[in-house]
């Protein structure tokens, strides 16, 4: 098992994330990605709105 301070080095400062079993989820509520993608451009409330980076995590 990873160690907190291993897994929780490089994610994306402001963005948090609960989907744990995203590929590019990490630890508390990080996200690894390089940069994420959000839409669609026409939502019009949070609920309307996804992660279109989301990848699945294999386990």
């Amino acid at each position: 098992m990873k160690k907190h301070e291993d897994c929780c080095g490089k994610h994306i400062k402001g963005i948090k994330c609960n989907v744990q079993n995203c590929y590019y989820h990490d630890c508390d509520t990080h996200c690894t990605a390089n940069e994420i993608a959000v839409g669609p451009h026409n939502a019009s409330t949070s609920g309307d709105t996804l992660c279109a980076t989301f990848k699945p995590k294999e386990f």
